[in-house]
This record gives C-alpha cells, sequence and structure tokens, in this order.
C-alpha cells in the first residue's frame, strides 16, 4: 500500500510537471520540439520561455517545495506538537528579516550563499525564542507556542516591511515578496545554490529523525533511553532554519505549506519521522508546483501571490487541527 502511494506521489509530480511546462502567459506552439531538442536554434523565442523561465520556475517550486515540507517535520517534531509550522514559530518571519538585514547593509544578494547564512541566523533566533517563551516548569504549552509564534511572526513581519521600504536595491524586490512569497523572479542562477543546500538540509532532518520519535515519547523518556532531549531539540531547529533560509532567501514567505505536507503525508506513512521527512517533502514539492502553476495562470497574465494559494491549503488544516485538540485545551 505504501509503495503504491509513493508511485502515486512521483506520477503526480510527474503530471504536474507536465502541466506547468504546458501553460502559461504565453502560449509555445513548439513545446516538446524545444524540449527534446534544446540546443536546436530554431523556435528561438520558444526555446528562450521554456528554459530561461519555466523551467528554473519549477525546478526552484521542488525545491523549494521539498524543503518547506520537510521543514514542517522537524518543526512538529522538535516541538512534538502537531500545530507547529515555520511560519506559526516565526522561523519565516525571522528568516525574511536576516536576509533583509543583509541586504539593507549590502552584505548579500537574494538567493546566494550568504543571504542563506543570514536567513539561518534570522530563523533560529526567532524559533528559539517562541520556543522558550512558550515553556514552563511544566513542559511546553501547545496554546502559549501558537500564541507566542503568531505574536513573534507578525511583529518581525512587521519590521520586515518597514526595513525593506528603505531598502533601494531592486533585489529587495517588494513587501508582498516577503509576505506572500513569489517564484516570479527566480533564474537557474537562483539553482545553484538552493538545490544543494535544500538536498543537504533534507538529507540532515532524514539523518536526525530517529531522535525525534524518541522526544514524541516526552522528554523523561528520551532521557532515559539516552538521548538529550535539549541537544536534539536545537539540532532539529538548526536544521528547520536552513531549509527555510534556503526558501525564503529565494522566494520569499510561503506560510502554510510547512503545516499541510506532514500531516496530508501522515495519513497514508503513518507517524515515524525517518519516512516522513522524505514522504514531505515529495508532497510539499507536488503542493507548491500545483500551487506555483495556479498563481501563474488562474488570472493571467497577472500572477497570484504563491502564498495565498499555499494559506488556502493549509489555512483549513489547521482550523481541523485546532478543533480537534480544542476540548484536550479546555481540560487543561
Amino acid at each position: 500500500m505504501k509503495r503504491a502511494l509513493i508511485y502515486l506521489y512521483v506520477l503526480l509530480i510527474v503530471a504536474a510537471i507536465v502541466l506547468s511546462l504546458s501553460v502559461g502567459a504565453a502560449h509555445l506552439d513548439h513545446l516538446w520540439n524545444v524540449f527534446f531538442h534544446p540546443s536546436s536554434s530554431q523556435f528561438a523565442s520558444d526555446r528562450d520561455i521554456l528554459w530561461q523561465i519555466r523551467v528554473p520556475r519549477i525546478l526552484t517550486a521542488l525545491c523549494v517545495g521539498a524543503a518547506l515540507g520537510a521543514a514542517g517535520v522537524m518543526a512538529q517534531g522538535a516541538c512534538n506538537n502537531p500545530l507547529a509550522e515555520p511560519a506559526i514559530l516565526g522561523t519565516s518571519a525571522g528568516a525574511a528579516f536576516g536576509v533583509v538585514v543583509g541586504l539593507l547593509f549590502n552584505l548579500v544578494t537574494i538567493g546566494s550563499v550568504s543571504a542563506i547564512v543570514f536567513g539561518v541566523a534570522g530563523g533560529l533566533a526567532v524559533s528559539l525564542f517562541t520556543f522558550s517563551m512558550a515553556r514552563s516548569r511544566d513542559g511546553q504549552s501547545t496554546v502559549a507556542l501558537i500564541i507566542v509564534g503568531i505574536a513573534a511572526s507578525a511583529t518581525v513581519s512587521a519590521i520586515v516591511g518597514l526595513t525593506t521600504s528603505m531598502i533601494s536595491r531592486s533585489d529587495a524586490r517588494s513587501v508582498s515578496f516577503w509576505t506572500w512569497g513569489s517564484l516570479a523572479l527566480t533564474t537557474a542562477k537562483d539553482l545553484w545554490v538552493l538545490v544543494p543546500i535544500s538536498l543537504i538540509g533534507i538529507a540532515c532532518a532524514w539523518w536526525i529523525a530517529p531522535n525525534l520519535d524518541l522526544l514524541s515519547l516526552g522528554d523523561s523518556t528520551a532521557t532515559h533511553i539516552g538521548i538529550d532531549p535539549a541537544r536534539a531539540r536545537r539540532l532539529a531547529l538548526v536544521v528547520l532554519s536552513v531549509l527555510v533560509a534556503a526558501a525564503v532567501s529565494t522566494v520569499g514567505t510561503i506560510a502554510f505549506l510547512g503545516l499541510a505536507a506532514p500531516h496530508i503525508s501522515r495519513l497514508g506513512f503513518g507517524p515515524r519521522h525517518r519516512p516522513l521527512v522524505l514522504h514531505s517533502a515529495l508532497m510539499g514539492a507536488l503542493i507548491l508546483l500545483m500551487a506555483d502553476t495556479a498563481a501563474r495562470t488562474v488570472a493571467s497574465p497577472r500572477e497570484l501571490p504563491i502564498g495565498l494559494i499555499t494559506a488556502l491549503i493549509g489555512a483549513p488544516i489547521l482550523i481541523v487541527l485546532v478543533r480537534r485538540n480544542l476540548e484536550v485545551w479546555r481540560q487543561s
């Protein structure tokens, strides 16, 4: 059954790639000729649109979606909380703030390794702040985590908006880019950094995933087994920050994808974190590619912010999870 689901994932991703290649603001009459003969001098305009715009954009969507899907698993595993997600924890806003600060002082460019370093620092700082503020003597409070995370994310996002307005550089793009995300300006150059960082981040997430299985049993049980809960949690937050920073520094903030992908994957593959990392990465890649295809075709030739599409997918999942846990919160 699970193997059949993997085949279904791959089939759906291939179908989504074909669909994304086929549609867009410009109709390509010779799409497949250009695709299978990229070095041909015929149909130059179709070739340029396909290989300079659509293919890099599709690859970016797959990489960013996979990174955010795996990041969602790290967030939920580190906090032992099904409602945790990079945007809710403030990691996404923190990563955006780190990159914007680097832009403000002319230290980074969008999509560069230096931008990812600044993004990791910002994302990790806000995540640790949210996590520490949500803890009490009795342990971590689910309600406190959500409230502090939303407040921290909103505060840092506001600072990002104000800071962006002070940047005159063209690669700062716009406030909406950092708020809702966009793949509109991605190029093949971005992939040279995004692809290896995303793959390394996902590999690290897969490597530390068994520790998250132990954290789900509770800190005291994990300690008795021989795992240092604080160290395992910090390591997961670092990996989370790297994955989110790679995505945010390239395409801006995309909310709720890290919430939706793990929960959809759990329906078919269960709660074990190691397979969940890989399957959430595949699900995240599929969701973001389909969302990006919708964002650039629904209102063509205008383009919708991709974060609005992912919010339409992830927000209902958050509502369902909150309703499911409401009685538990009332009793506590």
